[in-house]
């Protein structure tokens, strides 16, 4: 890629939202116990590695023209060192490990230095080291995280060239340079009319419908919260030989199933709580990325979305299940590029100004249309190692939008799926129990899956 490729649309918005939440995608991975030497030498691997990809080096820089707009420029003087540091649990149990991952993982990035950060945390039990890793929206989605950590592992690509960066846009300009500047962009402006008339016009119909689903956010709801940065972690894993039993038995796809599992451990939760589930659903908003699977798609963000009720109300777990497939039924039939959802598409279409003045606004207020993010990925089916070491499990996050209490994250890795639980330790109430919740939702399904349909064959 270029050094100086302009930041899309979407990629800008994310960058507006920093203000009102933390904007970084992360994850914990877990290495096993063969894992090689100390944190330090893992993080000194890293550091190596990270300093061959270019896109890793790089540093957001506004530019005058088109308004609002920046490009992805060589951060001076890198360091991929400074970007990796490495901690020592003081207990050395999971406890240790949620406690500090879910703090490090809260801190915004600096967004004046390329934005990622990889900790390399040691002090687990028999001789497992854990790397949290940090990489900002704007950088990238969740699969293109995926695509790009690939890069820091073994048999890893981390080896593009670094271009300088262009004199000239090193340089600052004079006043001769603003008024030629300021000359051509009153050229260019009259000449770009049509493409920005035609693009808002995009933006406008894309809005339309996606405005005719804003409703009343949840009252006194328990996945809202107050604008405190206190983040919790919470990781866990299902079993993806249960969940095939129950999508063979009941029809739909995994990532329905995952859903429902979701809507019944919400249930228990809420009754754990002594909060009544009642009979208004949860609206999750489900991203969906448009990237190329054959060719990784590219960088930075390409996603639009779904908005799917999750039917906390209905006591039956088939009943959440049919309720799940069909509001997924109707979404892909709509495209993602047609339904209430497609907030990614919107953000695409809009220009780059228009998001450094309404998304922070718009930003503070996403319980208008969802009560939580769900983000699914998926790992290479390739054995994943870091210097030798297996990666015995990686558990994904996905940032908090403002004023919500809870975001889930899947990833699929082989039979298993991990699951982080992404909770505002300043919510109304603790999401701890939560887990425990989604264990006992997948049994619950898992039960009720029909003996003759677990001897057919995975489609």
């Amino acid at each position: 890629m270029s050094t100086t490729d302009r930041l899309s649309s979407l990629d800008v918005a994310f960058l507006c939202l920093e203000g009102a939440a933390p904007m970084h995608l992360g994850a914990v991975l877990v290495l096993g116990p063969s894992a090689p030497g100390t944190p330090q030498s893992v993080a000194d691997a890293l550091a190596r590695r990270a300093s061959r990809i270019a896109r890793l080096q790089l540093r957001v820089q506004p530019t005058w023209w088109p308004p609002g707009s920046a490009v992805w420029a060589p951060a001076p003087d890198f360091h991929a060192g400074d970007h990796v540091r490495v901690h020592e649990l003081r207990g050395g149990g999971w406890p240790d490990l949620v406690e500090v991952t879910g703090r490090l993982l809260s801190r915004p990035l600096d967004l004046r230095q390329p934005p990622w950060e990889l900790h390399v945390i040691g002090g687990l039990p028999a001789g497992r080291v854990a790397v949290a890793a940090k990489l900002h929206h704007a950088l990238c989605d969740g699969q293109g995280a995926v695509l790009l950590g690939s890069g820091l592992l073994d048999g890893g690509c981390g080896d593009e060239p670094v271009r300088a960066q262009p004199a000239a846009q090193r340089t600052a300009a004079g006043p001769e340079d603003w008024a030629g500047r300021m000359l051509t962009g009153a050229t260019r402006l009259v000449d770009d009319l049509p493409e920005l008339a035609e693009q808002l016009g995009r933006a406008a119909g894309i809005g339309l419908s996606v405005l005719r689903h804003v409703r009343q956010p949840l009252a006194e709801s328990s996945l809202s919260s107050d604008d405190s940065a206190r983040r919790r972690l919470l990781m866990l894993r299902l079993d993806g030989h249960d969940l095939r039993r129950v999508r063979r038995a009941h029809g739909g796809t995994t990532h329905d199933v995952l859903l429902t599992v979701l809507a019944g451990g919400l249930r228990h939760w809420l009754q754990t709580i002594g909060h009544a589930a009642g009979d208004r659903s949860i609206r999750a908003f489900v991203p969906v990325s448009r990237r190329a699977r054959a060719s990784g798609g590219g960088a930075g963000n390409q996603l639009s979305g779904y908005l799917c009720d999750l039917p906390v109300g209905e006591p039956d777990p088939v009943r959440r299940l049919r309720a799940v497939r069909a509001a997924m039924d109707r979404n892909k039939a709509a495209g993602p590029g047609r339904g209430p959802g497609a907030l990614g598409l919107l953000a695409a279409a809009a220009p780059p100004a228009v998001h450094r003045v309404l998304t922070p606004l718009a930003g503070r207020h996403p319980s208008l249309l969802f009560d939580l993010v769900v983000t699914t990925v998926r790992l290479p089916s390739a054995r994943l190692t870091l210097g030798g070491a297996p990666i015995e499990s990686v558990y994904p996050l996905v940032p908090l939008a403002p004023g919500q209490a809870l975001g889930v994250a899947f990833i699929h890795d082989g039979d298993t799926v991990h699951v982080g639980l992404h909770a505002h330790a300043g919510g109304r109430h603790d999401a701890g129990k939560l887990g425990d919740a989604l264990q006992a939702a997948l049994a619950e399904l898992a039960e009720l899956a029909e003996p003759a349909a677990l001897a057919e064959p995975a489609g």
